[in-house]
Order: C-alpha cells, then sequence, then structure tokens
C-alpha cells in the first residue's frame, strides 16, 4: 500500500470531521457559500450535516463563479482568504471570454504539490529520471505540476507549449526517458518525426505520462503511442477549480487512482438528474468535488463535467484508492436521436481500424447546439498514402453503428488535412453549423 493512503472507508471516516470543519470555513469566510446556503435553509455546519448529507447539497457550476466576478470582486465573491494571505494566481485559458482566477495560499499550493506528488509518484516518476514535458509553466495551474517534478528529484527539461522542433531536439540531445505531453501531441510528435526521419521507438523515451484531455486511456490511442515511441503509456487528470493531477495512473494501468485523499472529496452522479451514483466497479457517472482543507477560494460540490467509469478495490499495485477512466466531458456530448455521443468514444472506435487511419478525427456538426439529427457528419483522416476507399467508409459507419449506436456520415480526408495541437486537441468543429 502507499505510504500516504489508509483503506477507503477508513480515510472517508478521517474526512468527516476534516469536511465539517472546512463548511464552518465557509459559512466564516466565503459570501458566495453563505448566501448560497442559506437559499435553501443552510446557516451553520450543523444544518449541512456530514459526508452522508452532502449529497442534499446544491451543486456548484463554473458559469456561477464566473457570474459572481466584478470589479470589486475579480477573483469572485467565493473568495475565502485575505489577498495577504494568496501567493500563487492562477487563470482559465478564458475561452469563453475573461479569465477566471485561481488563487492559492501557501497551504493550499503545498496541498496541491502533495496532490501531483502523489499522482506522478503512482505513474512511476522517480527521482533521477529526466522528463521533457510541453505544460505550460506561464498562468495555467499545469504549472503546479513543475513544484511536483522538483519535489519527486526529477531533472525536468520544461519545453513549453508551440515549438515541435525545440522538444524532439531536446529528446535526441538530452536522452529524457519521460515524456510529459497531452496524448494528442504525443500523436503529432511521433507523426512529425516520421516525417523527419527521426526513429521516437528508438528515442531514450520509455515512459509517457499524458494528461490535459482525454484520449491517454482509449485502447487505440494508447497502442498508436505506445507503437510509435516504444513507451508505455500512463495517463493523469485533474480539474483547475480543485487540483491538478488529482488521478494518476499507476503501471498496472487499469485506471487512474484518486490522488487527492485528504484533501478533496469526490462524488459521482448521474449527469442528467445530479442523483448520487454508488461508488462502486463499472458505475459510470460525472465526478463533482468539494474540497477539504483548502482556504483561498474553496468549493462545495463543483461539477467537473468529467464522465468516468470507476473500479474500486485494492489494486495489485497496493494502492486502495477507487479508480477511474474518463469517458469524455458531459460538455462536448451529443446527442443524436436521444443516443448520447461522446466525441472521444467516436475516435477511439476509428482508431481501432488498422493501420490505413492516422486516428485523427473530426466531427463536424451541421446544427448548432447539443442535439443532432443523423447522419453526423464525420471527417476520417488517412494515414500517409491511402487512397480514400468507399468500403473503408462503409466499414467505420457500420462500426460506428454497432458500437455507438450512432448513424454517421463519413468523409475520408487526406493525411495532414485536420489540424494537430500542441495542447488540447479539439475533436467537434462547429464551423459549419447553422
Amino acid at each position: 500500500m502507499a505510504a500516504t493512503e489508509l483503506p477507503w472507508e477508513q480515510q472517508r471516516a478521517r474526512d468527516e470531521p476534516v469536511y465539517r470543519a472546512q463548511i464552518e470555513y465557509l459559512l466564516g469566510h466565503s459570501a458566495f457559500y453563505r448566501e448560497k446556503l442559506a437559499s435553501v435553509g443552510i446557516r451553520t455546519a450543523d444544518d449541512a450535516g456530514g459526508l452522508d448529507q452532502l449529497h442534499g447539497l446544491p451543486f456548484t457550476e463554473k458559469d456561477e463563479l464566473r457570474a459572481s466576478r466584478d470589479e470589486r470582486h475579480p477573483i469572485g465573491t467565493h473568495l475565502a482568504a485575505s489577498m495577504d494571505d494568496v501567493v500563487r494566481i492562477y487563470s482559465t485559458s478564458g475561452t469563453t471570454g475573461t479569465p477566471s482566477y485561481i488563487p492559492l495560499t501557501a497551504g493550499d499550493l503545498e496541498n496541491w504539490v502533495e496532490i501531483s506528488c502523489r499522482s506522478y509518484g503512482a505513474s512511476g516518476l522517480s527521482a533521477g529520471e529526466r522528463m521533457v514535458t510541453t505544460y505550460n509553466a506561464g498562468p495555467f495551474v499545469a504549472g503546479v505540476t513543475l513544484d511536483a517534478f522538483a519535489r519527486l528529484g526529477v531533472c525536468h527539461i520544461p519545453v513549453g507549449a508551440g515549438n515541435t522542433e525545440r522538444l524532439m531536439s531536446a529528446v535526441q540531445l538530452l536522452k529524457p526517458t519521460v515524456l510529459g505531453c497531452t496524448p494528442s501531441y504525443a500523436l503529432h510528435l511521433a507523426e512529425w518525426a516520421a516525417d523527419r526521419g527521426i526513429d521516437t521507438a528508438g528515442s531514450s523515451v520509455d515512459k509517457i505520462l499524458v494528461a490535459g484531455e482525454p484520449g491517454g486511456g482509449e485502447p487505440a490511442m494508447r497502442a498508436r503511442l505506445e507503437q510509435a515511441w516504444g513507451a508505455q503509456v500512463t495517463e493523469a487528470m485533474g480539474i483547475g477549480d480543485i487540483s491538478v493531477s488529482l488521478w494518476g495512473e499507476c503501471s498496472e494501468r487499469h485506471g487512474m487512482h484518486f490522488s487527492g485523499a485528504g484533501f478533496v472529496h469526490f462524488e459521482l452522479v448521474d449527469p442528467d438528474t445530479g442523483a448520487p451514483v454508488p461508488i462502486e466497479d463499472g458505475a459510470e457517472g460525472e465526478l463533482v468535488y468539494t474540497h477539504l482543507r483548502h482556504r483561498a477560494a474553496p468549493l462545495l460540490r463543483f461539477r467537473s463535467r468529467d464522465q468516468v467509469r470507476m473500479s474500486v478495490g485494492e489494486c495489485s499495485c497496493g494502492r486502495t484508492t477507487p479508480r477511474v477512466r474518463c469517458i469524455g466531458r458531459t460538455d462536448d456530448l451529443l446527442i443524436v436521436r436521444g443516443v448520447n455521443v461522446f466525441p472521444s468514444a467516436v475516435r477511439d472506435v476509428v482508431g481501432k481500424m488498422g493501420e490505413r487511419l492516422s486516428g485523427v478525427i473530426a466531427i463536424r456538426p451541421k446544427a448548432k447546439g447539443v442535439k443532432q439529427a443523423p447522419p453526423l457528419p464525420v471527417a476520417v483522416e488517412l494515414s500517409p498514402g491511402a487512397e480514400p476507399d468507399p468500403e473503408l467508409a462503409a466499414r467505420i459507419r457500420q462500426r460506428l453503428r454497432d458500437e455507438l449506436i450512432v448513424t454517421t456520415e463519413i468523409e475520408l480526408v487526406p493525411f495532414g488535412t485536420l489540424p494537430r495541437t500542441d495542447y488540447k486537441s479539439k475533436l467537434v468543429d462547429w464551423s459549419g453549423a447553422v
């Protein structure tokens, strides 16, 4: 068993008084939560109850936090600590408008580093290894991983995003054993190298730690990466408002272990109804998080929009924490004639269909909005030198129909047609939607 772990039920019992103290703190320091909880009749920590009553409290949505910001409250009214106590402020990418700011006290930062150390430690990252990464250390919370790498004693080679040539030069000259990036970028790096006669499978890299987007746990994507790099792939997952690297996969690779025990409590809920889903083998639902020991901007029942499949019981690595595999994000979900379709699931099905395909796809909805009429248009990229084949397109349509119960319209496009990125890939192209 990992040194930081207790059996899961014992951990929950230990978290009970910590959670009650966190509620007391929220009511005393967060104007946002005082008002939110008062609106449902909760004015004291005793009113809120313990973890067994948590499902009765209201969810926190990202849009609520955005709406609480103004010139007087640039972070939002959920700020619960003096700015004099804040030692770091990260921000989101701001793709929907003004960036959201995420403050941390010294204690919060220390807790985040500990969580990240657990996550990457589960993946086998250890002192003395050389690791090259594309994680931006600028405004984004992924920068905390840099602190974690230093704590673990790793020789970190931070290249950052946006410079493939520089990164591959570092791989060739500095001989790192570990590569850290998004799964889609790891695939792009292998394609870029192959086009220039560089043998990534023969490089020094023997471990690839992927994060930042679903994909690292997709069997087809993982197989492509491992073949291209001759390296073992494990994945990590976190969420900026709660903590980076909350989940980390061990070398057994049966899902990502929860790494936030004692600092964060998680629930599984039905994404449509919000009803609790029991945490048991095979359970599927959306992850919802509650801080236990946070001070700057703690959150209560924060909806992650990450849809996962759960595994429980002790892993053969000795860890006892629950494990998850991310299925997709509920805010990326499309509904085609009543059928829920995750874009990452479409990519996984296509990716398993042989060497004539690159594994890169783009879903191109005809209409704006979640609900789509069949057939759902999907551009599927061919491998280098492969020619469009109506029979291949028909097989892809049938496979998607068999596995995902969705009717599609397949367009086979030449290799290199669909965009690559050094950060998070976009599997849905809305440019043609009306």
